[in-house]
Formats: C-alpha cells, sequence, structure tokens
C-alpha cells in the first residue's frame, strides 16, 4: 500500500534540503529514545535546527516521521529474516520475526501504541516489514502450521498487544517469548 507520505518516488532532495532531512531524522530518533514517540515535532524541529514548516514538508505527520526513523531497522529485521529462510521451519521463522518486531515496536516509549499505523506508512522499510510478515504468514499457512483465516494484520494487532504490554510494564521483555508462543500456539491448526 502506498502511501501519500512516502518519499520513496520523488526526486533527489538538493543538497541543503537532504542535509536538513538528515538533521530531522537524527534529532528525531535522539528525542524518541529519550522522551518517547509522543515528543513535541517542535521540539524536535528545535532539536535539528531547522524550522517546524521544514519539518513538516518533509514529514507531515508524526506517523511518517516514526516510519522514517524506523526504516533502517525494519530492513535489518527484513534481512535477517530472509537470511533464515531455509534454516527454520516455516512456525519458528514466523516466531522469530513476530520477537523481533514486539522488541522494535518497544525501542522507544509510544511506538507500540502506533505501530499498525506507522507500518501503513509507504516507506521502504515498513512496506517491508508488512510484505516480510506478510511471506512468513502464507508460507506457515501452506505449510499447514497457522490458520488459513489469519491475516497480517492479525499478527500486528499482536505484536502491538505485547509490546504494549512490555511498555506499560505489564510484562518484562524476557516475557516475549512466552507471550509471542502463547499467540503462536493459539493459532495453529493443531489444538
Amino acid at each position: 500500500m502506498k502511501s501519500k507520505h512516502s518519499t520513496a518516488d520523488e526526486a533527489p532532495l538538493r543538497a541543503d534540503a537532504a542535509l536538513n532531512r538528515q538533521r530531522i531524522l537524527e534529532a528525531a530518533e535522539a528525542l524518541f529514545l529519550e522522551r518517547g514517540a509522543e515528543v513535541s515535532l517542535d521540539d524536535i524541529a528545535k532539536r535539528a535546527n531547522v524550522g517546524i514548516g521544514t519539518l513538516y514538508r518533509r514529514f507531515p505527520t508524526r506517523d511518517a516521521l516514526l516510519a522514517a526513523t524506523s526504516d533502517e531497522r525494519l530492513l535489518s529485521l527484513v534481512a535477517a529474516s530472509r537470511a533464515r529462510d531455509g534454516k527454520m521451519e516455516p512456525v519458528a521463522s514466523i516466531r522469530a520475526f513476530v520477537k523481533e518486531l514486539v522488541n522494535h515496536a518497544t525501542h522507544c516509549r509510544g511506538l507500540a501504541a502506533m505501530l499498525g499505523t506507522v507500518l501503513q506508512e509507504g516507506t521502504a522499510g515498513c512496506r517491508a516489514g508488512r510484505e516480510e510478515g506478510h511471506r512468513l504468514l502464507q508460507r506457515a499457512q501452506v505449510a499447514g502450521a497457522v490458520r488459513s483465516d489469519v491475516s497480517i494484520d492479525d499478527l500486528i494487532c499482536v505484536v502491538t498487544a505485547i509490546a504494549l504490554a512490555v511498555e506499560q510494564g505489564g510484562a518484562t521483555k524476557s516475557r516475549v517469548t512466552h507471550l509471542v508462543d502463547l499467540f503462536l500456539d493459539g493459532i495453529g491448526t493443531t489444538r
């Protein structure tokens, strides 16, 4: 799904615009880690030493900015998942990917609650993350290990729920494996 906020197909940026974009991303990443995903966009613009209008021209919504700061991490998760192909059974592959998505969603406070929306953004990492989740899900379904009525949106809901439990202190990161296992065992075809 292509987002209206996608920058993938835009013309290359002028050098000054590219520098501003990079400064915004660096400031956003730092402030998201320090204060969480709800940090003021004005504070991000100030930290990046750009005007708020410059920030909004590049990233018209908070979700677009969160997606852009997540791109590299999501692309790395997808690359790691692809590298496991042939080395893991379908359910083990999807289990590993779901755990990694939960860990990504908890890397900064507040991202878990916005994960589903952020993954709808048209950035390369967001598209790749959704596509990889869908691919792994279909692979597990073809193998007969996961029910056919489970969708990628179901997986994202579960990732969000587990990440929120971790973020809000209801579960420790060490319980992520247990919670992911409970879900995947619950959607299995042999119950």
